[in-house]
């Protein structure tokens, strides 16, 4: 087995976790939309954004990041360690290959939260914990606007990891208020969420309804 690396203790790890996408999030409305998230009760924020325009990134990720310390929140970014890094982020979430996660480690530091995506399959998540990453995502449980072709996933696969890991779960996949029980039920420490929130009219009060229902599951 692997030797564990430092790895803080994040109890924090838990609830609405928001990600932002360009079809639901655009540049000129993303800052506001963020924060009404946050207002709701989001306690993640996770910037997607895929694109090359690297100085708008920037100024992006600097504003969620006041945003998200204004509201006592996490900010994590997708798949760009170094974007991470500049903008003082709380951490970043990446693929599945050990190697990235190592060196995301060794430029982040070890107090920074690593998230690995583990799909479908769980020794991917053994393989995650054993390195150090600080939670592992699975899915897709429902069919996903976002990413349509993402392979399906199980709630045996949190129960599992419930059992035999000692890190937090996300669960991601075309979740919304109305489906999300039975991840929760099964052991779901966050619920990432992109269309059911962002895709709304009202964001902060869609937030609220996930907080809502993750108190009384």
């Amino acid at each position: 087995m692997a030797t564990m690396i430092d790895r803080p203790l994040r109890p924090h790890l838990r609830g609405l976790y928001a990600i932002t996408d360009a079809r639901e999030t655009k540049p000129s409305t993303i800052a506001h939309a963020v924060e009404q998230a946050l207002h709701g009760g989001a306690s993640i924020i996770q910037f997607r954004d895929k694109s090359c325009d690297h100085p708008r990134r920037l100024r992006t990720a600097q504003t969620l990041r006041e945003l998200t310390q204004q509201h006592h929140a996490l900010l994590i970014i997708n798949d760009d360690v170094a974007l991470a890094a500049t903008c003082n982020a709380d951490g970043v979430h990446i693929g599945q290959h050990d190697t990235e996660l190592r060196a995301a480690r060794s430029q982040l530091g070890p107090q920074a939260i690593i998230g690995i995506s583990c799909y479908n399959r769980f020794e991917l998540a053994q393989q995650a914990a054993a390195s150090g990453a600080n939670y592992v995502a699975f899915g897709r449980f429902f069919p996903s606007k976002t990413k349509p072709d993402a392979v399906p996933a199980n709630l045996d696969l949190i129960r599992k990891a419930k059992q035999e890991l000692d890190i937090p779960v996300v669960a991601i996949g075309g979740i919304t208020v109305k489906n999300a029980a039975p991840l929760l039920a099964a052991g779901a420490d966050m619920l990432a969420v992109i269309n059911d929130l962002f895709g709304q009219a009202d964001i902060r009060t869609a937030a609220q309804q996930y907080q809502t229902l993750m108190a009384f599951t």
